[in-house]
């Protein structure tokens, strides 16, 4: 059992249309208590767990969802198989009315099978749930997804873009990690993993300190967030979280959005041709180009390159517009060519 001492902390009095800038503009986790306590999911799942799935029956179009499904000894956590060339779950299509038969039917088994539908978009499958259920994050346009369970343990990952996490229905916990906890948190591959996104080996029900030695020091970075149904966690982006459906019956709904345009490409992309072109080269090489990325990318500050006319800094000038982010486009994707 993990014992995390610092808790992310409590804002009160957001609602939806009316969070400060200071909220959205965190580079912190913060708890917005009650956030959601209007919405009609929320009201429904204080009922029970049969009314909030028959407010979902009532939204859904029929369209399969993908969902996730383990046997009891997996214990809830969606992980890698025993040899990590595959899953512990099997993913399966299914209709949503059946995953919610089989959830609510094992609503009071002490050790059901993992039942999981990670990341339906709401628009897809709920038509009508986001106009309910509004964040009032309309001016972000913000990709809004819904996440159904039981209890569950979703291995510590982090995303690029920011979160308003709101837990609808049950009770979950994020434990969460600054970005620089990275080299504490052995990650696993990055071409393969549960759900798309590079996550820590580490079972933080029972972590092996022997294995996994330096996990100490992430936890004593960590941050613990303890969700009641309505409350919502703003997640920044990069932040590593853990997170835990801590009920037979559990429904999120996050909405992620980035604060820069989309032109300027995912950043990941570029860590894959970092990952080509840099990471094999000589230390002292790696070195000098470390220097350079520091320079150009890590360290800049305004008037670095009052040195260089305005009108010829090209790709150097800020903020980078879409005209330049199609030239450096173009021109990668012709040199990768080659």
């Amino acid at each position: 059992m993990l014992v995390v001492e610092k808790n992310v902390k409590h804002i009160t009095d957001c609602r939806p249309g009316d969070i400060p800038q200071f909220v959205l503009s965190s580079t912190e986790p913060l708890i917005l208590k009650g956030f959601a306590d209007a919405w009609p999911i929320v009201e429904e799942g204080r009922k029970s767990a049969q009314a909030a799935a028959d407010y979902l029956r009532g939204l859904y179009n029929g369209k399969p969802v993908f969902s996730a499904y383990g046997e009891p000894h997996t214990q809830g956590r969606v992980f890698y198989n025993d040899d990590m060339t595959g899953f512990n779950c099997q993913g399966v299509k299914a209709d949503l009315n059946l995953v919610l038969d089989k959830l609510l039917a094992h609503d009071a088994d002490p050790s059901p099978p993992t039942i999981y539908v990670a990341s339906a978009e709401v628009n897809n499958w709920l038509p009508g749930f986001n106009q309910q259920n509004n964040a009032g994050l309309d001016d972000f346009n913000p990709l809004t997804s819904i996440w159904i369970g039981n209890q569950s343990k979703i291995a510590a990952h982090y995303d690029v873009p920011n979160n308003l996490a709101c837990c609808v229905v049950g009770k979950r916990r994020y434990t969460v990690f600054p970005p620089e906890q990275i080299a504490n948190l052995y990650v696993g591959p990055m071409e393969l993993s549960p759900g798309g996104q590079d996550i820590s080996l580490v079972d933080f029900s029972q972590p092996d300190y022997a294995k996994f030695p330096k996990f100490k020091q992430a936890l004593a970075a960590a941050q613990v967030a303890d969700l009641d149904p309505g409350d919502a966690l703003f997640l920044p982006s990069m932040w590593w979280h853990h997170v835990e459906g801590l009920t037979p019956f559990n429904v999120l709904v996050t909405h992620w959005w980035r604060d820069t345009p989309a032109f300027m490409g995912r950043p990941e992309n570029a860590l894959k041709l970092a990952i080509l072109s840099l990471r094999n080269l000589p230390p002292a090489q790696r070195d000098a180009w470390k220097a350079i990325f520091e320079h150009y990318i890590f360290d800049h500050q305004p008037g670095d390159l009052d040195h260089i006319p305005d009108a010829v800094k090209g790709m150097l000038a800020q903020p980078l517009d879409l005209l330049s982010a199609k030239k450096i486009r173009a021109e990668l994707l012709n040199k990768l060519k080659v």
